[in-house]
């Protein structure tokens, strides 16, 4: 059975635990978790989860069913290949170097590589193959790819709504403590009369990197919920810049 909070979309717990190929996987994120030497539940399997929701969801939008996002219904054409975006997710961390290695932009080329061998090993077909691990090496946004496939897209995007809305205040500022970074300048909160240097401030992430993440959406629905969640990360920041004294200079 999956952890509290893995139940997602209806038959995800079912599908994974159907598919001894997928299940497999699921348990080696679990044993990933258990060897790292401190949690990281910015990229833990509770993550992948996550991930395979919105794959899967985002995917649907683009190429076949009718998802609602925000309010507003999307409707796609053909059908994504749900088994792949589950196993894409799953091994998309597969190799997770630390935030501010330099390993870091090769991380999900090593991840790609990995996934090819893992999902060979578990039978799936060479054209399978090659989707997921496509998919894995272009999500990463240090990389800068445009996916070319749905499968490429809607990973991307999943992976990237992550960083946004709740879940995204908590990962950017677990990311922070990890880093050592400190919450915000204490004297300039928005750098007006400082460079932006998200390494020692979470809160100038926001502005370096998070907010900017709707407009890199390459589905319709992914964009859709990046500006849902965005919208609630400028509302924390305009709250943090009242308990400050200090306004935000939010547009």
């Amino acid at each position: 059975m999956l952890f509290s909070g893995a139940r997602l979309i209806p038959g995800l717990e079912a599908r994974i635990a159907a598919d001894p190929a997928l299940a497999a996987l699921l348990d080696e994120s679990r044993a990933r978790d258990a060897a790292a030497t401190t949690p990281d539940p910015t990229h833990d399997t509770a993550h992948a989860l996550r991930v395979a929701h919105w794959t899967i969801r985002l995917g649907d939008a683009e190429v076949g069913g009718e998802v609602e996002v925000g309010g507003v219904e999307v409707v796609g054409g053909e059908t994504l290949d749900a088994r792949e975006a589950i196993a894409a997710a799953l091994l998309h961390d597969a190799v997770n170097p630390p935030k501010d290695s330099p390993e870091r932009a090769v991380a999900s080329a090593k991840s790609a590589d990995l996934a090819r061998e893992r999902l060979a090993s578990l039978g799936f077909a060479p054209e399978a193959i090659e989707r997921v691990a496509d998919a894995i090496r272009d999500h990463s946004f240090s990389r800068g790819a445009v996916p070319a496939t749905p499968l490429g897209r809607a990973l991307q995007d999943a992976d990237r709504l992550e960083a946004l809305g709740a879940i995204g205040l908590l990962r950017c500022i677990s990311t922070g403590v990890r880093m050592g970074s400190a919450w915000f300048h204490a004297h300039d909160p928005w750098a007006e009369a400082r460079p932006l240097d998200d390494g020692c401030y979470s809160i100038d992430h926001f502005f370096t990197k998070l907010l900017t993440l709707p407009a890199t959406m390459r589905t319709e629905a992914g964009r859709l919920e990046a500006e849902r969640r965005a919208t609630f990360l400028r509302e924390f920041v305009a709250h943090l810049g009242g308990e400050l004294g200090r306004p935000a200079p939010l547009a």
